[in-house]
């Protein structure tokens, strides 16, 4: 298991694709994983601190596990298959550790509520983690993709080049119009 922490949540101006992108704690790869615009609001509240209106989902999940004499030990995203994220709340509860499947997103939102860790099974990293290239780092191109054979697995990064690539930046100044 490898320990991430949320590096940032990225937004795209164009649709309401979000990305959580988790860093590892140890090494400069990061994993970038689509979550929906609910887990991401979810997430970036309890982060910077702001308090709901009234309790989330997530929060209510928090008060629950509690209630029930349970605490949170970490969260696992333990594979990726056809696209897809899956993980695990690990619970304790009663002296002994029970693991309840969830979306990557819900165990986030769920972690930074409870303070817990968030780790990445290393199948999962080697399948899917980034590691920014040294002349990628200082010359980013977002119209452009790298030529195959450059160290790059287009397949894998398409996706989260597409999304990159859809953020309009030069109209950041004209959108009060």
């Amino acid at each position: 298991m490898i320990e991430v922490v949320i590096d940032s949540i990225r937004v795209s101006l164009m649709s309401q694709h979000r990305i959580v992108v988790l860093k590892d704690m140890h090494s400069d790869r990061y994993l970038p994983i689509w979550i929906g615009p609910f887990e991401a609001d979810a997430i970036t509240i309890e982060l910077q601190e702001m308090p709901p209106q009234r309790p989330l989902t997530h929060d209510l999940l928090k008060s629950l596990i509690r209630e029930l004499g349970g605490r949170v030990i970490h969260v696992l995203i333990n594979e990726l298959r056809n696209d897809v994220y899956y993980a695990r709340i690990v619970i304790e509860i009663g002296g002994k550790q029970i693991e309840v499947d969830s979306r990557p997103s819900d165990a986030i939102a769920l972690a930074v509520r409870v303070k817990v860790p968030i780790f990445v099974a290393q199948s999962v990293m080697d399948k899917a983690a980034i590691q920014p290239d040294e002349d990628m780092e200082n010359e980013v191109s977002l119209e452009e993709k790298p030529a195959a054979g450059e160290g790059v697995d287009e397949t894998r990064l398409s996706a989260f080049a597409d999304f990159v690539n859809s953020l309009d930046l030069d109209d950041l100044e004209d959108s009060e119009d």
